[in-house]
């Protein structure tokens, strides 16, 4: 059985903490099914246009306006995390996911379009229509099953692994459990930033953005996976903090072997969380 590292329980005080966050660092995101990461072989990218490597007064200030993605967006977004997402993933990496420089996973792109209906999920564009960042984003209730078995019905068998870990992380987070105040969250599933438009504050408005979505839905609480070591430090960075973490060594298969073994440092999956209000 796969050994699962579960953080102290978060206690009022601590809420109170992350609660009064100054506005740098006043951003949450959330957990069920989604991937918050940034580029495994990127050492100076420590998350999607969160403190990147490049300092923002170096270059020319874009720009930029944060607009909701809708279906007539769904080509665009999926051209958009071809290019600067999904062949970067850790988890991708680690299962060789795409295996050619043309190859696509269908299985994945599904994943990433079906949060689009839900009307949460933002993008940055700039001046030019030229997106250069995108947030797609989930609601989960506890009115319903946020962790049901769509794992099992992936046709991908390498992508279906990563579904199976999600899924897995996600009842044993227990979001609902942990906080039984709460009915509903949002989910932060995937952010990309351009690598041209790293450093210049796109993922924080993004986030901003998404917290903004919460509040006028009413949605107590976000929460994010984070699959990246870099990821999961500027989460950490923002305020976020960690409720779940399970290292990658400790996710066997059958036969006792890891069933994911990213590039250091990335070797475990974290769950951040942040309320939008009082629990």
């Amino acid at each position: 059985m796969d050994a699962v590292h579960v953080p102290k329980m978060i206690t009022a005080e601590s809420m109170d903490r992350l609660r009064f966050q100054s506005p740098r660092n006043g951003f949450r995101f959330l957990i069920p099914g989604n991937i918050l990461s940034t580029p495994s072989n990127r050492v100076d990218s420590p998350t999607v246009g969160v403190g990147a490597g490049v300092e923002s007064s170096k270059r020319e200030k874009l720009s930029y306006q944060i607009v909701s993605i809708s279906n007539k967006d769904v080509d665009d977004v999926i051209g958009f995390l071809r290019t600067f997402f999904f062949r970067d993933e850790p988890l991708n990496v680690a299962v060789n996911l795409l295996d050619t420089p043309d190859a696509v996973c269908h299985e994945l792109e599904q994943f990433c379009t079906d949060f689009i209906p839900e009307g949460v999920s933002v993008m940055a564009v700039s001046d030019s229509g030229e997106i250069l960042g995108v947030c797609l984003n989930s609601i989960s209730r506890r009115s319903s099953d946020p962790c049901s078995e769509n794992d099992e019905e992936c046709s991908h068998p390498k992508f279906r692994k990563i579904l199976h870990l999600l899924t897995m992380v996600s009842k044993q987070a227990d979001i609902f459990g942990q906080f039984p105040t709460v009915d509903t969250v949002l989910n932060v599933e995937v952010i990309s930033v351009s690598d041209a438009a790293r450093g210049q504050g796109i993922a924080k408005a993004l986030f901003h953005k998404c917290r903004q979505i919460a509040v006028e839905q009413r949605m107590p609480l976000v929460e994010v996976i984070c699959t990246s070591h870099y990821s999961a430090k500027a989460v950490e960075r923002l305020g976020f903090q960690c409720i779940y973490e399970l290292l990658y060594k400790d996710h066997l298969d059958s036969n006792g072997e890891p069933v994911f073994t990213p590039e250091p440092p990335h070797d475990r999956v974290k769950v951040f969380v942040m309320p939008t209000a009082d629990l």
